[in-house]
């Protein structure tokens, strides 16, 4: 039997792909109450910005998928897949993009939604495929209510929690990259990791960070590092 290893990955990993997010600049505070792209997030990504203004929503998130027609899977993305031929690979991710899908990740579970999807705004389990980019006032599920972005926004329950859990529960290694921990509740996943699961985290600023001493940091891009660590483990150069 394959052992497993599960990804936990974060908007870090997409954005070495050109993704923007709104922590990119340094000028974007990390709290709620920033900038993401000229938007203040309580305008675009709440429940009461829906309410508010429906069309502003729409438009950024329609921006956001025309954003993702034009960018590819990097390194990282496509060393999980190389991790794939020797392990059970789970990914478990907050990134709302199919760069993971793209790459040839098999396994792959969505936290925060998923970008190319729209469901429902009365029945939340009528969720659908997005033909194209562009999601418009007036485009309604077959019960004739309004479709919204597929995506948990702020203040929302994160359905997926609870499936994400007993994954990490069960691995033999968990590897976190593309996220310093800090959104949560996603951000405590790895404290589900059985005693001695051996944990990496990937992170570009580590070195600045506080991590458990469960957590061996590398402090590099994803694309850089994990196609290293993944190569290691293949290699059996790292032993699980």
């Amino acid at each position: 039997m394959k052992k497993q290893i599960t990804i936990l990955s974060g908007a870090g990993i997409s954005s070495e792909s050109g993704i923007r997010t709104f922590r990119d600049s340094d000028s974007l505070p990390r709290s709620i109450g920033g900038l993401w792209e000229q938007h203040r997030i309580e305008d675009v990504a709440t429940p009461e910005a829906w309410y508010r203004n429906p069309k502003l929503v729409l438009e950024f998130y329609n921006l956001r998928r025309k954003q993702l027609l034009e960018v590819e899977p990097n390194a990282g993305h496509i060393a999980i897949t190389d991790l794939q031929k020797k392990f059970d690979v789970q990914v478990i991710t907050q990134n709302v993009d199919d760069l993971h899908e793209r790459a040839g990740n098999k396994k792959v579970l969505h936290l925060h939604g998923e970008l190319k999807k729209v469901r429902s705004t009365a029945y939340p389990y009528q969720v659908y495929d997005l033909e194209g980019w562009e999601l418009s006032l007036g485009d309604t599920c077959e019960n004739g209510y309004q479709l919204r972005p597929h995506i948990v926004w702020f203040g929302e329950e994160v359905p997926n929690l609870p499936v994400a859990a007993p994954i990490v529960s069960e691995s033999d290694a968990v590897i976190i990259v593309g996220t310093s921990l800090n959104v949560y509740p996603a951000a405590s996943l790895y404290q589900f990791a059985k005693t001695n699961c051996p944990i990496w985290i990937i992170d570009p600023k580590a070195d600045e960070l506080v991590y458990p001493e469960s957590i061996t940091p590398i402090n590099e891009q994803a694309g850089a590092a994990l196609p290293r660590l993944v190569q290691s483990l293949l290699k059996k150069e790292i032993i699980l």
